[in-house]
């Protein structure tokens, strides 16, 4: 199944329904374990308008689409004090893992009913889900690389010394900097990303 975007009404609705889950369910994990600042900004909701953010939400995918062949995306970061949730350490980790696992979750549950019933469920209703799929195991996949401030990084954080700890927290302002960089430079990061990215996609389909 390789991704395609030969249908751009399909694509941006699957991206705003899935981005929208993601997001909400950052704020929802943060508000359960104990820290109101996301819930208090209204983002514990399904509205997309309250998640998009212009640029890592709808230039950027497609400018990484353009440059690497995969359409890398992100929303409106959920603000969220770490100090505030329960758990400490691993609350802060539950609430990073929380929506690139419900990706994974909606990509598991697109991909069961691609299986189940196939073309049967009509063309239109077919694309959609092989697209939704395929995107959300691609918010997935990115969302878990472990460089600040991609999720990722909260579960890798709950874990390491306090050495790693330190150096992570320097790197969060130029992380994502550093993900394109390693995108656009090494071949070798982004042969592993898209084979990891495939690898799931052929599990789920």
């Amino acid at each position: 199944m390789n991704f395609s975007l030969e249908n751009p009404v399909i694509v941006i609705i699957a991206l705003v329904v899935s981005i929208t889950v993601h997001e909400m369910m950052h704020a929802f994990t943060a508000h359960w374990l104990g820290d109101d600042t996301a819930h208090e900004q209204g983002r514990v909701s399904l509205n997309p308008l309250r998640h998009i953010d212009p640029f890592l939400t709808i230039v950027l995918p497609v400018m990484t689409y353009l440059l690497v062949g995969i359409p890398l995306l992100a929303a409106k970061p959920v603000p969220f004090n770490p100090e505030r949730v329960k758990f400490g350490e691993f609350g802060a980790a539950l609430v990073g893992v929380a929506g690139p696992l419900t990706n994974l979750a909606l990509a598991l549950a697109a991909g069961i009913f691609l299986r189940g019933f196939g073309a049967d469920i009509g063309l239109t209703l077919f694309n959609f889900l092989k697209v939704f799929t395929q995107l959300n195991v691609a918010l997935f996949v990115f969302n878990m690389i472990p460089i600040p401030p991609l999720d990722g990084s909260r579960l890798l954080y709950a874990f390491a010394p306090e050495p790693i700890q330190e150096v992570m927290a320097r790197m969060e302002r130029f992380g994502i900097l550093i993900v394109f960089i390693l995108l656009l430079s090494s071949s070798a990061f982004l042969t592993v990303l898209t084979n990891i990215n495939q690898a799931v996609l052929r599990f789920i389909v």
